[in-house]
């Protein structure tokens, strides 16, 4: 009985998986999630505080490049597992504890990363939110445009985590009309993209 309970633990990790796991940490720290006081430095002295400058730089570059590789590709576990296994069996590859270790970290960050990227991708804000209503004008320059119908748009733009620019605007029927033909034209030209890939 004591035998079949130490075969379901599972192993140990290696010793050096856990600072190994904590570099690729702080990397994506860094490089995705925006935290800007994490420096090389930091990171060697915290991790491998026995390691070269030069030698813990050459660590840092190769496992910074490989999870730049994954995260760009947005690698599955099938691409991931091939990635990594070319990756050990290369000239000054990575280990198979290492590849280990990376898959691990992929499997626990791959969707909290693709998020990070996805919202540095953007060029601009984005629309959060709409309100509308339609109104009667009741004072105008023109006497002719008393009491007809006006549509306004509220609109709520801004970036994740930063406060919000709110944008409104008045259409009378013409300009409607005008948007949503604009609109359906986009609408046309996405579906007929989606349709082809």
């Amino acid at each position: 009985m004591a035998a079949a309970e130490q075969q379901q633990q599972p192993p140990p990790p290696p010793e050096g998986c856990r600072p190994l796991s904590a570099l690729l940490g702080g990397i994506a720290q860094a490089a995705y999630y925006g935290k800007a006081g994490i420096t090389e430095e930091l990171l060697r002295r915290q991790l491998y505080p026995e390691a070269a400058p030069e030698e813990f730089r050459a660590l840092r570059a190769k496992m910074g490049g490989l999870l730049q590789s994954i995260a760009s590709a947005d690698m599955d576990l099938n691409q991931l597992e091939a990635f990594l296994t070319a990756q050990t069996k290369k000239q000054g590859g990575i280990t198979s504890d290492q590849a280990a270790v990376i898959a691990k970290f992929w499997k626990n960050h791959r969707i909290k990363i693709r998020e990070s990227l996805i919202n540095q991708s953007r060029w601009d804000n984005v629309l959060k939110n709409m309100n509308w209503r339609v109104d009667l004008k009741s004072q105008s320059r023109h006497i002719d445009q008393i009491n007809t119908p006006v549509a306004i748009v509220e609109m709520e733009l801004g970036k994740n985590g930063q406060e919000s620019e709110f944008l409104c605007l008045e259409f009378d029927e013409a300009k409607v009309n005008q948007m949503l033909k604009k609109l359906s034209e986009i609408e046309e030209s996405m579906t007929s993209l989606t349709q082809t890939t």
